[in-house]
């Protein structure tokens, strides 16, 4: 992988030079970097992931060529957006599913996230020809990493994460999950996200343009680790924080990055995803919370991964009341469809344990302890 290489292949599939607002050259420098010097990336590897990385420039090159075309897309307004956030694996996957079900409000589709452009059309969003190709993008990676297949639900017209827009501006942990990039983790940790939160903006600018509505469901756990900047560029959001016992999560949050690093690594590296994992949210948890105290709490809404198993419809009318609104009985039916489908659909996870990541329950306990001293939960264990 060489970043002019890239930037090359992506100007010459389009014929287009203008990739927006600066600040995208750092991040993809670094992550080049240290995907080629320390990621220890197999053939197949170097393949997908250099073709990832050139799709995501022809994806900016692409909007903003409709933004230097239509140039009122820039006057949208993106209005109190809710963000899902909270650890990884604690249910907040299914609930956006449910979310999604209302058309009163607007999720990031799988199918519009991964082809933005061109702006999907309000009377053609449930037939755009993007939804089949991403449903076959989902089975080529039910082939490739089979076992990620399985551990989140997903299709191509259900809710996906900001993590896939945060990567237009490469800076993303959904470059860390499927690699070991030690020198881009840091260099992520650090950095200042706002300029990728207006990208991020952006793109949601021209999503609704032609498509509404313009109320946002959005979701990623990966907001906590930047949640000031996030705040910059969204000072009206409203939160929604899932949570569960970390010693359940952390061996579940490596499990799933090894899923999806070990098809393409040469020699894939368990452990190492364990220490970033612990690390990686000790310190989003601590941002979060600070951010919260802040005189912050009203903004959140907080859910328990037990009642959220045990009652998700109870859950979301609970949501409901804390936002200032209904639900209508069309889409309670709905989400209940969904919540049935999605119990039977859902199969025992994959074994593993704590120790298959160099992690230690005990430890993760002391570690976390003051999550579960901010945010108390009846599932420990």
């Amino acid at each position: 992988m060489n970043t002019d290489q890239l930037i090359t292949q992506a100007t010459q599939r389009t014929g287009l030079s203008n990739f927006g607002p600066e600040g995208w050259q750092e991040p993809l420098d670094v992550l080049v970097s240290s995907m080629t010097n320390e990621a220890g990336l197999n053939e197949i590897g170097v393949a997908v992931t250099s073709e990832r990385l050139v799709d995501n420039l022809v994806i900016r090159l692409q909007i903003e060529e409709c933004f230097s075309t239509h140039p009122e897309i820039a006057d949208e307004v993106i209005v109190r957006p809710v963000f899902g956030l909270g650890l990884p694996r604690t249910g907040s996957t299914a609930l956006s599913h449910l979310l999604s079900l209302d058309t009163s409000h607007r999720s990031l589709r799988t199918w519009e996230a991964g082809k933005p452009v061109p702006p999907p059309e309000l009377a053609t969003q449930h037939t755009d020809p993007r939804i089949a190709e991403a449903e076959a993008g989902i089975s080529f990676i039910a082939e490739m990493f089979p076992d990620f297949v399985g551990m989140l639900p997903s299709s191509a017209t259900g809710p996906q994460e900001c993590l896939l827009l945060l990567a237009l501006d490469f800076r993303s942990q959904m470059f860390e999950a499927t690699a070991k990039v030690p020198s881009y983790s840091e260099y992520l940790a650090a950095c200042d996200m706002t300029s990728t939160y207006r990208y991020h903006r952006r793109v949601l600018q021209l999503l609704q343009w032609h498509c509404p509505p313009h109320s946002w469901w959005l979701k990623t756990p990966a907001h906590m680790q930047h949640i000031d900047e996030l705040d910059a560029v969204y000072p009206d959001a409203i939160f929604i924080m899932t949570h569960r016992e970390v010693s359940r999560v952390m061996p579940s949050v490596c499990a799933l990055m090894a899923a999806l690093s070990g098809p393409i690594a040469e020699t894939p590296d368990p452990e190492y995803f364990g220490r970033l994992t612990s690390r990686t949210w000790e310190e989003s948890l601590r941002r979060l919370i600070a951010f919260r105290d802040a005189g912050r709490e009203d903004r959140f809404f907080d859910i328990e991964f037990a009642d959220m198993r045990k009652d998700p419809l109870a859950v979301v009318g609970g949501l409901y009341d804390f936002l200032g609104e209904t639900l209508r009985p069309e889409t309670r039916v709905l989400m209940e469809q969904w919540s049935d489908e999605n119990a039977r659909r859902s199969g025992a996870e994959k074994s593993y344990t704590a120790s298959d990541f160099g992690l230690d329950l005990d430890a993760l306990e002391q570690q976390f302890a003051f999550y579960g001293e901010r945010f108390p939960r009846p599932d420990a264990r």
